[in-house]
């Protein structure tokens, strides 16, 4: 009994509570969600979604006590693998719905562009740590170049919204790690210049996404109606919301993928404005919370694999409502912890692990 107590106490000194609890109201927010979403299935979706959050949450306590200094050591391995997958992909992978993204082992499907939303961060994390006392303007241009290389076979695939944030992971690191504004500036100017050549090098479903996102009404029945019905539900919303499971747009089957990317208009007809304040501040919580374990953390590795995590889950949640809410174009992003679906959600729950590990295991740093 004496040692099941030792290894209780040893688990709980290495969760952040104040962290965890915020995840686990989005998690719970989630699920009455999903289940009003899908409610004509009964509880299949809530009980599927049950098991994602008990393998996701293991994950996350198994990586919240295992030091960082330990977390380094994947950083290549991962990201070696998760190239090699990637280039697996592009020669042999499954066409499913026109993309090119899943490679078969024989027993499963695996995607391996979820994969480096992990190993990226840990991948320029690990090299900027490695190169801290000799960083020069070399050091950077590698580090985009490791960046760019499975951005590029991702979007090849084609996966907008993943190679965005595994853009968004990168770019992060290597802005935290020194990136001179001067650079920044540039590549700013070079960019807003190479829009006209970038709107030729997308695929003609995406060259509609952003032409409907600034007329929807062009093409109601086709690719503007995802914006359309996802306005409508949140309008309908009102100041309180309709109530739970009240939700017409939802279960009249107007809104598309309901429990999935556009879960956040589910939420807001059945909620209003007030539920969505509480999301806001929720979410708000959460980041702030990341922000100060990554500005606490004592390593530069910790710090920037830190803040790269804290990037990502604030992208996660502004792209998905900004999509939703018709600001953004749709790319198929989830809203984190709160959408259905295991992958997403182990991934995200491996940077929450992260992070408790990164909070819970500072060493004074030797002078």
């Amino acid at each position: 009994m004496d040692r099941i107590k030792r290894w209780a106490r040893q688990i709980l000194a290495h969760l952040d509570i104040p962290l965890l609890s915020i995840v686990l109201v989005l998690m719970g927010i989630g699920l009455l969600t999903i289940y009003s979403a899908t409610s004509a299935d009964g509880f299949a979706k809530v009980d599927n979604q049950l098991v994602n959050m008990a393998v996701a949450l293991a994950i996350m306590v198994a990586v919240s006590q295992t030091p960082p200094q330990k977390l380094m050591r994947f950083a290549v391995p991962l990201y070696v693998l998760g190239v090699v997958l990637l280039l697996g992909v592009a020669l042999f992978g499954i066409v499913v719905n026109g993309s090119r993204r899943w490679l078969s082992l024989g027993f499963m499907r695996i995607q391996p562009s979820e994969i480096m939303k992990i190993a990226m961060p840990l991948m320029l994390a690990w090299y900027f740590h490695k190169y801290e006392s000799v960083l020069q303007l070399k050091h950077f241009a590698i580090a985009t170049g490791l960046l760019l290389l499975p951005v590029a076979f991702i979007l090849k695939q084609p996966d907008l919204g993943t190679s965005i944030l595994i853009c968004a992971s990168g770019f992060f690191v290597i802005f935290f790690a020194g990136l001179p504004w001067k650079i920044i500036l540039g590549l700013g100017t070079l960019g807003a210049a190479a829009l006209p050549f970038a709107w030729n090098l997308l695929h003609d479903y995406q060259r509609r996404r952003v032409l409907t996102l600034l007329d929807p009404s062009s093409d109601p029945l086709g690719a503007g109606y995802h914006i359309i019905q996802s306005t409508i539900a949140i309008g309908s919303g009102g100041p309180f919301g309709k109530g739970w499971l009240q939700g017409t747009q939802t279960h009249l089957e107007f809104l598309p993928e309901p429990h999935t990317d556009f879960i956040f208009a589910v939420f807001s007809e059945e909620w209003g404005l007030a539920g969505n304040v509480v999301l806001l501040i929720l979410f708000s919580l959460l980041i702030g919370r990341c922000l100060l374990i990554a500005a606490a953390a004592p390593t530069l590795f910790s710090r920037l694999l830190a803040a790269a995590i804290t990037g990502v889950l604030f992208i996660y949640a502004f792209v998905n409502m900004g999509m939703v809410s018709g600001i953004l174009p749709v790319v198929g992003m989830p809203l984190p912890f709160i959408s259905y679906g295991g992958t997403a959600l182990v991934t995200l729950m491996l940077g929450i692990g992260m992070l408790m590990s990164i909070h819970t295991h500072r060493m004074l740093v030797k002078k």
